[in-house]
């Protein structure tokens, strides 16, 4: 049985990247898995501890930092969030491929200590567009919607210390690519599907 491999998926708010990554976890199933984030703030209506996040208070969560027990960690909004990294290197051991769906400033981070990683960068096809589809979803305030562009300008100056980029202007397109990006690095998945 093969070692899985660690795959690190980035992008600013509104690229794309969930729906692209919810095709990858839809066709190969059987030998990927989403990395579970632990985190200081308390559970949201339905979520559930261990599936959604691993709910820890603050002195534990900074006990587990300073025992050097994540592959990544930032604070947001008064809370931590983090990636635990034993989970991980279970995973992996176990076969799986793992994936993360994580902020650059975290990517950057699991980049340094585990190298081997395959790291994927998605964007727009311009700013502009970008723009558009924030606004396009109707769901945020103005506020939060130039708060999320001028993170992703922030963002978007990183890209090229992935080692591949994705731009999504066909949803189609983009996962195709995201898909033969996945299968020239997982072993696990050609053995899988006799690919």
């Amino acid at each position: 049985m093969s070692k899985g491999k660690l795959f690190v998926i980035s992008g600013p708010s509104g690229v794309g990247k969930g729906t692209v990554k919810a095709r990858l976890f839809e066709e190969f199933q059987k030998c990927v898995v989403y990395s579970v984030s632990a985190t200081t703030r308390g559970p949201r209506e339905g979520e559930v501890d261990g599936r959604d996040y691993f709910f820890i208070d603050k002195p534990e969560f900074l006990h587990r930092i300073e025992q050097d027990e994540f592959l990544e960690h930032a604070e947001f909004s008064g809370n931590y969030y983090g990636t635990p990294k034993d989970a991980v290197l279970r995973q992996l051991d176990s076969g799986k491929d793992v994936v993360l769906e994580i902020e650059v400033q975290g990517a950057l981070q699991v980049m340094e200590k585990m190298p081997e990683c395959v790291s994927v960068f998605i964007k727009a096809p311009s700013f502009e567009i970008l723009e558009q589809r924030l606004r396009g979803r109707g769901t945020e305030t103005e506020e939060v919607i130039l708060r999320r562009l001028t993170q992703a300008k922030r963002e978007l100056e990183f890209a090229p210390r992935y080692m591949y980029e994705i731009i999504n202007d066909d949803v189609e397109c983009a996962y195709l690519r995201l898909r033969e990006i996945y299968l020239t690095h997982s072993e696990v998945a050609r053995e899988a599907y006799r690919i």
